[in-house]
């Protein structure tokens, strides 16, 4: 797999700086029952990487001493990692919200089968990755069949609960683009998507979150053998939107690999970007208690724009509500 970095630096991206912490991220390694096209982290079956007793002892810890509102568990698919459930057992003890990024399907894997339950009796938020409402666009991207597996796993959830408005249990889904292009507006296509889901699956959730592909790992490598990628990053330039800056993830999030690395997102964490730290180099969860995070500047790069361009892009969802 292709390492974009040196394609994405030096960067005309607007220096930025760190505010408050609010989300400890954690990524659990890079194995997932799925190979998508569009991921990011190029995760699939075969990936070895997982994160150890070692490091959740660590990271439940930190919830402990530093007190994060939200711990928000990625992967691959975290659910397959042995310390999935401990850390959010642990986390829910201590009264932190937990986000559980889940791909759907993995509901439905050998050993998964009361996984639902597991996250309802947990109250986790589930955002849950659906990048169409249509089966083909769906299964181009993420392989035959992922559809209907997506749609089982969904009514599933709702059954549980999850994605009543006036519940507890929120069941947010994720879109991607099919290609390189920007998502069109959030609110819009959320509207179709409930429209769709609601008429012909039965299907109900409670947010769409509109993504867009960033261009490194996996999906930059495809718009590079397509010879897509600097008229791809010319395009997120074009649409960079300055009052975007004041709401990017970075800013109230640290992210933490498998190894217990920490980086100021996701994607500076796949492109072995790491933190900015006078003094410290390649900082590791187990020295946080030392470090002074708050106002330290973000290592940036031209993937950055992927956040800022149009309605903007995070976690959460676009940070603008276009209609």
């Amino acid at each position: 797999m292709l390492n974009t970095l040196e394609k994405l630096t030096p960067s005309t991206f607007p220096q930025i700086h760190r505010g408050q912490l609010q989300t400890l991220q954690v990524n659990l390694g890079y194995r997932c029952n799925q190979q998508c096209l569009h991921c990011h982290v190029a995760a699939g079956p075969n990936r070895p990487e997982t994160l150890s007793a070692g490091i959740a002892d660590l990271v439940i810890e930190t919830l402990h001493t530093r007190r994060f509102p939200t711990l928000d568990l990625t992967g691959g698919a975290p659910e397959l990692n042995a310390q999935f459930r401990r850390l959010v057992t642990a986390a829910r003890a201590l009264g932190v919200k937990v986000i559980d990024r889940c791909n759907l399907t993995v509901l439905q894997e050998p050993g998964q089968e009361d996984l639902g339950e597991f996250l309802a009796a947990n109250t986790v938020e589930v955002v849950a990755s659906l990048p169409c409402y249509l089966e083909d666009n769906v299964n181009r991207q993420r392989g035959k069949g992922v559809f209907d597996r997506s749609i089982a796993a969904l009514r599933s959830l709702n059954a549980l609960g999850y994605g009543d408005p006036a519940g507890e249990l929120p069941l947010n889904l994720v879109y991607n683009p099919q290609g390189p292009a920007l998502p069109p507006p959030q609110s819009s296509l959320e509207s179709d998507y409930r429209r769709v889901l609601r008429e012909d699956h039965g299907v109900h959730f409670n947010q769409l979150l509109a993504l867009a592909n960033l261009p490194i790992q996996r999906f930059g490598s495809t718009l590079l053998s397509h010879g897509q990628f600097d008229d791809y990053v010319s395009l997120l330039k074009q649409a960079h939107c300055h009052e975007n800056l004041d709401q990017v993830m970075c800013r109230s999030l640290l992210s933490v690999d498998w190894q217990g690395y920490l980086y100021d997102c996701d994607f500076n964490q796949m492109l072995g970007l790491g933190l900015r730290l006078a003094g410290a180099t390649r900082p590791h969860l187990r020295d946080l208690p030392r470090l002074t995070l708050a106002g330290n500047p973000i290592a940036v790069a031209d993937h950055c724009y992927g956040c800022t361009a149009g309605q903007g892009s995070s976690c959460g969802g676009a940070l603008q509500n276009a209609g």
